[in-house]
């Protein structure tokens, strides 16, 4: 891809769509590679950025570019079907606790933990922890973190 690609004339998100679609076509940007961002598009062809998110909307409607949460635009294909953060982290937590790695009473990861791990906002870490605390798998207790729910067995007697 040039370094700078000056772009004139009327129309010019027509010309922004079809250059992409040459990347694309090419083999410059394959499936499940993020495109550069809007900021960086609009340096290369010295427009501004409505112009540019013009012409990707006219290649994600030709379902060619899909907008990835947490990713920005990506070339459909394969790896395209991303979830937002703050689902992977859930699941990869819901998973650990399945499996077993994480059994009932356990201490969960920290905040500061899985944000590196997951290189993610401390708000990113807090959604996912809210989703698996409103499936009644963990629970937080103030001061001390985040646990494992420990289930209780009902018995003849509880029912």
């Amino acid at each position: 891809m040039a370094e700078r690609e000056w772009l004139t004339g009327g129309r010019v998100y027509v010309q922004i769509a079809d250059r992409v679609r040459e990347w694309i076509r090419s083999g410059e940007f394959a499936p499940g590679q993020a495109l550069p961002s809007e900021g960086e598009l609009c340096r290369r062809f010295g427009v501004a950025r409505n112009t540019v998110r013009r012409g990707l909307a006219i290649l994600e409607e030709e379902g060619l570019l899909v907008t990835v949460p947490s990713k920005g635009r990506m070339v459909a294909g394969h790896g395209t079907a991303a979830s937002y953060r703050y689902q992977t982290i859930a699941a990869w937590l819901r998973r650990q606790i399945e499996q077993g790695h994480l059994s009932p009473g356990d201490l969960l990861p920290s905040e500061a933990e899985l944000r590196r791990r997951f290189e993610a906002s401390r708000n990113t870490v807090r959604q996912a922890l809210t989703v698996l605390e409103r499936e009644g798998l963990i629970v937080a207790e103030h001061g001390r973190g985040r646990f494992v729910r420990i289930w209780e067995r009902k018995t003849s007697q509880d029912v």
